[in-house]
C-alpha cells in the first residue's frame, strides 16, 4: 500500500502561507507591492488591532480585469513573468503568484477591483481558501483589498502572534521602507483611526525622511550621488552625530525593492570607519539602480535578501561614494540644546569684586564703551588663570550702557578675529618659532624640544585634499582637558586627548604600512606567557606579528620572546602594547594584516596621546590645532567620539537673551 500521497490544494496553500504570510506586516508588504506594480500613485493602508482584525489596502492603479479576478487567487498565477528567461531580468516587485492564494487560505478576503473608468468592477469574496462570491460591483479605477480575521482557521499560528504594539511596529517599519523606496507614491497608514504615516508622493526623498524620522534629522542629512558603468547610487546619509543603537535605520533599495544584504551593510559601516562610536550605527537611505541581470531576487521566500553577481565591486563603489561624501563635509556637531521643560540645577557663581581706585572709577564712568577683556590672549599656562585675574567694575553707568546690543555696536569697529595661520608664528620673549607651521622635525629647534612638543609633531604628511576644517583663534584651556577657540562664526570646544589621538592614529596607521623597515632588535627580549591553548593560536599567527614589525619567537612551552619591534612604538608602552595585540589576536576568529594594522594603530595612538587634566601652553595648544587641521579626518577620534563641538554666535546670543 502506497504511503506517499499528494496533498490537496487547500492544505498546500496553508503550508505555503507559512512561508509568505508570517505576520500582518507580511500581508501588507505583499498587497502594497502589488499596488506599486500596478502603477499606483496613491496607496492607503488601514489596519485595526495590529492587523489581526482587519487590513485594508486601497490603490488607484491599473486594477484587475473582471475575468482575471478569480484567476488571480490561483497558485502561481501571475502577470509578471511568462517564461524561464524572465526570472533573470525581473523588474517588478512580485512575480511568483503565491501571495494572494496564501493570504486567502488563512483569512477572510474581499477584493473589489476595476480596470476601467466606467465605475463598473468585480467583487470577489474568499474565506479560508473557499470562494464565496464573484460578481459585478460598483468600483472606481484601482483595487480595494480587505483582509479580515487573519489566521482565524490556523489557531496555532494565531497563538504565536505578539502583542498589538509589536505587530504595529512591524507594520509601520514595512510602510516606512515602502515610502522610502518609492517617494513618488503618496502613502498613508492609519491604525484604529489614527494617522501614523503620510507622504506627499512628490518624488522628494528628503520629505519622506522628514515624515518618518523628523524634520531635524532631515535637515542634517547629506545627499550622496555616484555612478559608474554598472551602478548608479543616490540617496541621503546622516552626519556622525545622528546615530542609532541598531542597524534598522539602514535602508538599502535596489531597483525599487527594499533589501537586506550583509556585505552592503558592512560597506556602509566601513564608510563611517572611525566616525561612529562602538555599537552605534548610521541612518542611511540609499537607492541603487542596476541592470536586473546583475541581481538575483529569487533567493528568499519574502524576497528580502538578494544576491549580486559583482558584490565586491558594488560594495567598493558604495563605500567609496559614501566615504567621499563624508570627507567633503565639516563634521563638527553643534552643542546639544537643553530639552524644553527640563529645569537645570542653578548654581550661584562666586565672583570676586575688587574695588578700584578713584582714578580708575572716574575713567570708567567717562567711557561709553565696554572695557577691554581682562583675559590675556596668550598665556604660558592656559589652565593656571586664577579667579583674582577676573575683575568686574562696579560703576553703574557701565552697566546701564551695556543694555545696548554688544555685537551691533562693536562688530563694525572690531577687526576680524585673527586665526592661527593669519597670526603667524607664536612669539614669546622676542624669540619666534619659525617651525610652528612648517611641519618639519621639531628636533632642530630648542624651543620645541620638550617631550610634549615632540608628541605633537609626530604626524603624517599633510594631505593635498583636506576637509574644510575651520580656522580658529585660541582663547584658553578648560579643566586641563578642553581647548577653547573661536572664529567669526562662534565658539569651539576641542577635546585635546581626542584631537591628539586622531593625529597619532593617522601617523601610526601610515607607519604600520611598512613596519619591518623600522624594527630594532632588543638587547634584552620581552617575555610573554600564555595558556597552552593560547600558545597554539599564537604560534599559528606569528607571521601576522612579523608583518606588523614585531619579531615574536616561540621559546618553548608556553613562553614567547619578543626579539624586535618598531622603534616608533610609544616609549615605555611597548610591552603592554604587544600584550594587547596578542589578546586581540586571540579573541578574533579571523585575523588578517589589515585588521591587525588598524587595531595596532588605534592602540598606539591612545597610549601616545596627551591625557585629560594635562595643562598645555598656548604654543602647544596652537600646534595641536594646526596638526589636527592637517588630518585627513579631523572630526572624530579613532573610537568615533567627536573631537570638536561648536556654539554658533546666534546660539550664544540666545543664551544671554540678546536675541529673542
Amino acid at each position: 500500500m502506497s504511503r506517499i500521497h499528494v496533498l490537496d490544494e487547500h492544505i498546500a496553500n496553508q503550508i505555503a502561507a507559512g512561508e509568505v504570510v508570517e505576520r500582518p506586516a507580511s500581508v501588507i508588504k505583499e498587497l502594497v507591492e502589488n499596488a506599486i506594480d500596478a502603477g499606483s500613485t496613491r496607496v492607503d493602508v488601514t489596519v485595526e488591532e495590529g492587523g489581526l482584525q482587519m487590513i485594508r489596502v486601497t490603490d488607484n492603479g491599473l486594477g484587475i480585469n473582471a475575468e482575471d479576478c478569480e484567476r488571480a487567487f490561483y497558485r502561481h498565477a501571475t502577470s509578471k513573468i511568462a517564461n524561464g528567461r524572465d526570472l533573470f531580468q525581473i523588474r517588478s516587485l512580485g512575480f511568483r503568484g503565491e501571495a494572494l492564494p496564501s493570504i486567502a487560505a488563512v483569512s477572510k478576503v474581499e477584493c473589489t477591483s476595476s480596470s476601467e473608468d466606467s465605475g463598473l468592477g468585480r467583487r470577489i469574496v474568499i474565506e479560508g481558501g473557499t470562494l464565496k462570491m464573484n460578481g459585478d460591483a460598483n468600483a472606481s479605477r484601482g483595487t480595494d483589498f480587505t483582509v479580515k480575521e487573519l489566521f482565524y482557521n490556523t489557531p496555532a499560528r494565531l497563538k504565536y502572534m505578539k502583542t498589538i504594539q509589536t505587530e504595529l511596529g512591524h507594520i509601520s517599519d514595512t510602510m516606512h521602507r515602502m515610502a522610502l523606496a518609492h517617494p513618488q507614491i503618496a502613502f498613508t497608514l492609519r491604525h484604529n483611526g489614527n494617522m501614523l504615516l503620510q507622504s506627499l508622493g512628490n518624488g522628494d526623498l528628503l520629505q519622506v525622511i522628514a515624515a518618518i524620522y523628523g524634520t531635524s534629522v532631515a535637515k542634517s542629512m547629506i545627499p550622496v550621488e555616484g555612478e559608474q558603468l554598472d551602478y548608479r547610487l543616490t540617496g541621503y546619509i546622516c552626519k556622525p552625530e545622528q546615530t542609532r543603537s541598531n542597524r534598522n535605520a539602514i535602508s538599502t533599495v535596489v531597483n525599487g525593492r527594499f533589501i537586506r544584504n550583509y556585505a552592503l551593510n558592512q560597506a556602509i559601516q566601513q564608510a563611517y570607519h572611525t566616525l561612529l562610536p562602538i555599537n552605534r550605527y548610521p541612518l542611511v537611505v540609499l537607492h541603487l539602480e542596476m541592470h536586473p541581470t546583475l541581481v538575483d531576487v529569487n533567493v528568499h521566500p519574502a524576497k528580502l535578501e538578494v544576491r549580486f553577481s559583482k558584490e565586491a565591486e558594488l560594495c567598493q563603489f558604495v563605500q567609496h561614494t559614501l566615504g567621499q561624501a563624508l570627507q567633503d563635509q565639516v563634521l563638527i556637531p553643534a552643542a546639544a540644546k537643553p530639552k524644553s521643560g527640563e529645569k537645570s540645577a542653578y548654581i550661584q557663581e562666586q565672583l570676586q569684586f575688587v574695588r578700584r581706585d578713584t582714578g580708575m572709577q572716574a575713567e570708567a564712568s567717562s567711557q561709553s564703551t565696554l572695557p577691554p577683556s581682562p583675559f590675556p590672549v596668550h598665556s604660558e599656562d592656559l589652565g593656571s588663570r586664577s579667579a583674582a585675574q577676573v575683575r568686574v567694575s562696579t560703576g553703574m553707568p557701565e552697566v546701564e550702557s551695556d543694555r545696548t546690543p554688544f555685537y551691533a555696536d562693536r562688530r563694525s569697529q572690531q577687526e576680524p578675529i585673527p586665526t592661527l595661520r593669519e597670526r603667524g608664528p607664536y612669539t614669546s620673549g622676542g624669540n619666534s618659532n619659525p617651525r610652528l607651521y612648517a611641519g618639519a622635525n621639531p628636533g632642530a629647534s630648542n624651543k620645541l624640544s620638550s617631550p610634549m612638543m615632540e608628541q605633537l609633531y609626530q604626524v603624517p604628511e599633510a594631505s593635498t585634499s583636506l576637509p574644510a576644517f575651520p580656522e580658529l583663534s585660541m582663547i584658553g584651556q578648560m579643566h586641563g582637558t578642553y581647548l577653547i577657540a573661536q572664529n567669526d562664526t562662534g565658539l569651539y570646544l576641542i577635546d585635546q586627548h581626542a584631537a591628539h589621538e586622531r593625529i597619532n592614529y593617522e601617523f601610526y596607521y601610515e607607519k604600520f604600512g611598512n613596519p619591518a623597515a623600522a624594527s630594532q632588535e632588543l638587547l634584552l627580549p620581552i617575555t610573554l606567557e600564555f595558556t597552552p591553548t593560547e600558545s597554539e593560536i599564537i604560534k599559528a599567527r606569528i607571521p601576522l606579528f612579523e608583518q606588523a614589525g614585531v619579531l615574536l619567537e616561540h621559546f618553548g612551552g608556553q613562553t614567547f620572546l619578543v626579539r624586535a619591534y618598531p622603534h616608533w612604538f610609544p616609549e615605555g608602552e611597548a610591552e603592554s602594547l604587544i600584550q594587547e595585540m596578542s589578546d586581540w589576536v586571540l579573541q578574533e576568529k579571523s585575523v588578517d594584516i589589515a585588521k591587525l594594522r588598524e587595531k595596532s594603530a588605534i592602540m598606539c595612538s591612545c597610549k601616545a596621546s596627551i591625557k585629560a587634566n594635562q595643562k598645555l601652553t598656548t604654543l602647544e595648544a596652537e600646534v595641536l590645532i594646526e596638526r589636527l587641521a592637517a588630518c585627513k579626518q579631523p572630526y572624530t577620534c579613532p573610537h568615533g567620539r567627536p573631537i570638536v563641538v561648536s556654539f554658533s554666535t546666534y546660539e550664544l546670543e540666545k543664551m544671554f537673551k540678546r536675541v529673542m
